[in-house]
């Protein structure tokens, strides 16, 4: 069934160029090592032309597996640490920011103003109008210190 069956170095670059540019459509760095080891199986059969296809296809696997897993570690040990504020997370953007208070906190509880909503801090009782940092976010609530 498949000894008819010829991949030659021009099927894996185009493999390899498929991949690469599945990685531009869907970029997640996984592509990019499959075209890798895609481009690596072409330039070996192009260097030895007399291997079958099978092969091919155990050099294509064997590569696609280290480069993979070499690729993936490379990334993790020298990914950058996300800039700015965490995507998604109003809250988490908050802390740090310094407020003024609309409702005086009392008992504990009192209210701020982010853009045009309210939201209800908690911390050491303070009158209206007193500035607040907010230092920790629990939920919808946010968690205040008087800023001194």
């Amino acid at each position: 069934m498949f000894e008819d069956i010829t991949l030659i170095h021009w099927t894996w670059a185009v493999i390899a160029l498929v991949l690469a540019v599945l990685e531009l459509i869907a970029p997640g760095v996984f592509f990019l090592w499959l075209a890798i080891a895609a481009a690596i199986t072409a330039f070996a059969s192009f260097a030895l032309p007399m291997l079958g296809w099978s092969v091919h296809l155990v050099i294509f696997a064997v590569l696609a597996v280290i480069i993979t897993w070499t690729g993936r570690r490379y990334v993790k040990l020298h990914a950058k640490p996300a800039q700015g504020a965490p995507l998604n997370q109003r809250g988490q953007q908050l802390v740090g920011q310094e407020l003024t208070l609309i409702e005086a906190i009392e008992n504990g509880t009192g209210r701020v103003k982010i853009g045009d909503s309210p939201w209800r801090v908690e911390g050491p009782d303070a009158p209206s109008g007193t500035k607040v940092r907010v230092v920790e976010v629990d939920g919808a609530r946010l968690k205040v210190t008087p800023v001194a």
